[in-house]
């Protein structure tokens, strides 16, 4: 049995490679690549048996990617992301890994492919579906995975004091840490709370919980004080009338 692995995350895809050895010793990883114009290459020349793909990688996404695929190749989705999870069993995906995989999920996703069941993937579809029956973003995003160094680190949103947007990613800012979360704010913004949590700039969401004051300068201009953060943050023209009453 061949395999091939592509996640854009390099010492993701390598923790990966290892787990996989580890669980399934005979299974041959034949490659490692990093972005899905890669990965469509892979799939075409090397026609694995088995494919584990991420989706939100450069060049194309791993859902485009697994085009490539052979109709007997047993493609497995991995990613951090749960809104791509109909559109990947809707091209017949054998497993949906969400980020971070824990072992005993990795375990059963092995045994799985190991048994090679041609109903599975239908079984597996059909429980999905059902557990999308209402979307996902009728419920506020309550978990942040981001990355810290080697490892993926579960945030709690409630820990948040603000986000910051940074170029096409989001600086998640709590008491004691900024962390980089690969998310745009922009993005980020329809699945938060908007009770809980304001935007009082074009580039900043400030969680209110952390709210102690508002301070109005001369000129007009609006600044927030925050329980558990030093810097005061600042409020844009636009959101101002937020804090009339502060």
């Amino acid at each position: 049995m061949k395999a091939i692995i592509a996640d854009d995350e390099v010492h993701l895809a390598e923790d990966l490679r290892r787990r996989l050895t580890k669980l399934w010793p005979e299974l041959h990883i034949a490659s490692v690549v990093h972005d899905g114009v890669s990965a469509a290459t892979a799939l075409t020349e090397i026609k694995p048996d088995i494919a584990f793909l991420d989706i939100r990688m450069p060049g194309q996404s791993g859902l485009d990617a697994a085009r490539s695929a052979a109709s007997d190749c047993r493609v497995v989705f991995v990613t951090a992301y749960d809104d791509h999870a109909v559109q990947a069993f809707e091209q017949a995906a054998v497993d949906y890994l969400l980020k971070p995989v824990s072992d005993e999920r990795l375990a059963r996703c092995v045994e799985r492919l190991q048994q090679r069941s041609e109903a599975e993937p239908d079984a597996l579809l059909t429980r999905l579906q059902k557990l999308l029956a209402t979307p996902a973003k009728s419920d506020p995003l309550r978990w942040l995975r981001v990355q810290v160094g080697q490892s993926v680190r579960m945030v709690a949103v409630e820990e948040v004091c603000y986000f910051q947007s940074a170029d096409k990613y989001t600086t998640v800012l709590t008491r004691d840490a900024e962390l980089l979360l690969r998310t745009p704010l922009k993005e980020l913004i329809g699945q938060l709370d908007a009770e809980q949590f304001w935007q009082v700039h074009r580039g900043t969401v400030v969680n209110v919980q952390q709210i102690v004051a508002a301070h109005h300068d001369m000129l007009g201009k609006v600044s927030l004080t925050l329980r558990d953060r030093v810097e005061k943050v600042a409020v844009s023209r636009s959101y101002a009338q937020l804090f009339r009453q502060m």
